[in-house]
């Protein structure tokens, strides 16, 4: 008998392991998944078993978004853990992976704490904290402890967390094995460009002032340093062609690297759109790195995807550039935003569950996550694949209020979404009271 009541998920569209599809039934109990099958009798129903009747959907894995930048503390009037974690329940993610330019910044274990005991509370999907590298912080990077791993900020960064100097990016490369994630652009010719197009406030030539040789000299360094000491390395929102050919040519096993919806489906043409709302860094490049990118994750050269979640608020985007934030939210559309690319035949549902979750999960040693079959933790999102709806600015959970996607008609919204076998998110309803946990990395 079992010490916990059961959820049923029933007649789904069941993403197997095995990238195959199948109509059928899954056993959660707890928060586990314990049986997947074309039926399964519910012999020993126990008082609270639940059942969720899923025909006509589409069950995968939930999404496991690698790169967000959830503002709290210090930055909480343009996003906080509560708000951003309810946009992820209705995304269909179920767990993220936060950076550390928050305020404090999470350079130490002390803020990495901080950061853990506030998502306990608030929390409604799984989350991890990245450490950030400073040019003297190493014992904190060796020690921290749970984090996914390191991030630099080679570029497009100010204050402590500016790490350009070769000196001290190899003296972070060259002692321990933790994962290093670089967001890779070249602060001296961003500089450079800063001062050759000053006065110019059309925000287009944001993408030329971080051109694509920024974002290529900074990964050139980062793989050399990480060829040079054998160390796990991860290029964050890759964006340029270049670097997605670089890495076709040469890349160790040990190199992964990501890319995000927005580098995928927009390009420079945003601009001329909606402004400063497309401004981002790395910048949106052109319509030939859309295609370059593409190639390169259908390829394997990309091995996942990340949305680089980083809102900021209208007001602050009306300012004007170069008095704009660059960033931009992402964790509601993302999964839709892809599944319609699958719908159109630009790739498959499988391999979209597979860069937005399975290779997550395998890459960042996160046990149990990214696959729906026993024994695995009960993560998962019911998506629609039927119906198209528009993203509307006044449906956003996301405390910023707006996407660079409104108006784009979607299909594969998530219907259910499911975080350690408890309901979180339920046909347009939030249940607010369920909280995620800590991810633990191997």
């Amino acid at each position: 008998m079992s010490s916990h009541p059961s959820l049923f998920i029933r007649r789904a569209r069941i993403l197997l392991p095995s990238g195959e599809f199948m109509v059928g039934d899954v056993k959660i109990c707890g928060d586990e998944i314990v049986e997947v099958a074309s039926t399964i009798l519910d012999t020993a129903k126990e008082t609270g078993d639940k059942e969720i009747d899923a025909e006509g959907l589409t069950l995968l894995p939930g999404v496991i978004d690698p790169q967000v930048h959830f503002r709290e503390p210090g930055l909480e009037h343009k996003e906080d853990l509560f708000t951003a974690s309810c946009a992820c329940a209705k995304g269909g993610v179920t767990g993220f992976l936060e950076m550390p330019n928050t305020r404090p910044l999470t350079t130490t274990q002390a803020n990495l704490d901080d950061k853990l005991r506030r998502a306990a509370q608030k929390c409604l999907v799984n989350y991890g904290f990245f450490i950030g590298a400073t040019a003297d912080n190493l014992p904190d990077l060796l020690e921290a402890n749970p984090t996914p791993g390191i991030k630099i900020f080679m570029g497009s960064m100010h204050g402590a967390l500016l790490v350009d100097r070769e000196e001290w990016l190899e003296a972070i490369f060259a002692k321990g094995e933790r994962l290093i994630a670089v967001h890779a652009e070249d602060q001296d010719r961003i500089n450079q460009r800063r001062q050759e197009f000053a006065g110019i406030t059309d925000p287009a030539i944001h993408s030329q002032i971080q051109d694509n040789q920024a974002a290529l000299n900074a990964t050139q360094l980062a793989l050399r340093l990480s060829k040079k000491y054998q160390r796990r390395l991860h290029i964050l929102h890759m964006s340029t062609g270049e670097e997605a050919e670089l890495l076709r040519q040469d890349k160790p096993s040990w190199v992964t690297a990501e890319v995000t919806p927005q580098h995928l489906v927009l390009n420079t043409d945003a601009y001329a759109k909606i402004g400063t709302l497309a401004q981002m860094n790395p910048p949106l490049r052109s319509h030939r790195d859309n295609e370059v990118l593409w190639q390169a994750l259908l390829d394997g050269v990309i091995d996942f995807i990340a949305t680089d979640h980083a809102p900021h608020t209208l007001e602050e985007k009306a300012q004007g550039y170069p008095n704009t934030p660059s960033g931009m939210p992402g964790v509601e559309t993302s999964l839709p935003i892809m599944l319609t690319q699958a719908m159109q035949g630009r790739c498959t549902v499988a391999q979209v569950s597979h860069w937005m979750s399975t290779a997550v999960a395998k890459w960042y040693k996160i046990p149990k996550k990214g696959a729906i079959a026993p024994g695995y933790d009960a993560d998962l999102v019911l998506v629609d694949l039927d119906n198209y709806r528009p993203v509307l600015r006044e449906e956003l959970l996301t405390k910023c209020g707006w996407s660079p996607f409104e108006g784009w008609n979607l299909t594969g919204w998530p219907v259910f979404t499911i975080v350690g076998g408890q309901v979180v998110y339920e046909k347009g309803k939030l249940y607010t009271d369920v909280r995620g946990k800590a991810l633990t990395f191997g």
